[in-house]
């Protein structure tokens, strides 16, 4: 089977503190991951090394058949989507621009476009749009835009480049249930496009469907990886958070009872 990520043994040291600790975990092709985990237990490390823009302290790191070491990291860089709630610090970049041209823009991931975007790059914006139901807000302004819609434009952007791994860090925070419930229907959309999602968010009931692994971490730790109805235990879920929890399902999502006070 076709590996995506392979990370062996791979640890993390930050100014003398070790943040990731023998992590060993394997996306094989056709998987999508959640990583859940606590603030603090080495999501945004574990992100950063995934994405290519860390080294790892010791271990082997491979991502999309790149070796950390023996490979060229910005271009690999470019088979990554990436979407976060963060990226609204980058909204002063695309207030004066339309939706279709932030979206093209994701071709060179660029804030603006300053090169040559040909005629078939037009023709997938335009795609995308239909694709995730945006195409009522063709010719708009972004900054006119909810925040739901900004961040679904933000995934037909990350997906311009036709990505091999798109990763989510948080992208429904600050969201309204309305608008969550928008954006997490547009993750078929991301599923079906050929690339592997990596989901990271607080919020076990955002596990939609289509994700279909997940790893828990707890403290730089590996608590459990695998297929999700087997990893989402009540026993497993209540060691990675530190709090007795109860899951639940409803409709193929999974939801948390608090069962004892803290």
């Amino acid at each position: 089977m076709e590996s995506i990520v392979s990370l062996q043994h791979v640890n993390f040291k930050r100014g003398g503190k070790s943040i990731l600790n023998q992590i060993d975990w394997n996306i094989q092709k056709g998987e999508h991951w959640a990583i859940l985990g606590l603030n603090g237990s080495g999501k945004t490390s574990l992100l950063n090394i995934i994405s290519a823009n860390n080294f790892p302290s010791s271990g082997e790191a491979i991502v999309l058949g790149n070796r950390f070491g023996q490979t060229n990291l910005p271009e690999l860089r470019k088979r990554i989507g990436f979407v976060s709630s963060s990226l609204e610090r980058f909204a002063q970049f695309f207030q004066s621009e339309s939706v279709e041209n932030v979206i093209v823009s994701g071709k060179h991931a660029s804030f603006g476009l300053y090169e040559e975007i040909h005629e078939e790059d037009w023709m997938r914006a335009y795609q995308l749009l239909d694709d995730f139901r945006l195409s009522y807000l063709k010719g708009k302004k972004i900054n006119l835009l909810s925040e739901g819609e900004k961040r679904r434009v933000l995934i037909a952007r990350a997906l311009m480049s036709n990505p091999d791994m798109l990763i989510l860090d948080e992208p429904c925070s600050g969201l309204d249930i309305l608008s969550r419930e928008q954006f997490l229907n547009s993750l078929e959309k991301a599923a079906s496009s050929g690339c592997h999602i990596v989901y990271v968010t607080h919020h076990i009931e955002e596990l939609v469907k289509e994700i279909s692994h997940v790893l828990l971490l707890k403290d730089g730790e590996i608590v459990a990886a695998g297929p999700k109805a087997e990893v989402l235990k009540d026993e497993l879920v209540t060691e990675t958070f530190k709090v007795p929890l109860s899951l639940n399902w409803s409709q193929g999502r999974p939801y948390l009872t608090v069962t004892a006070d803290v």
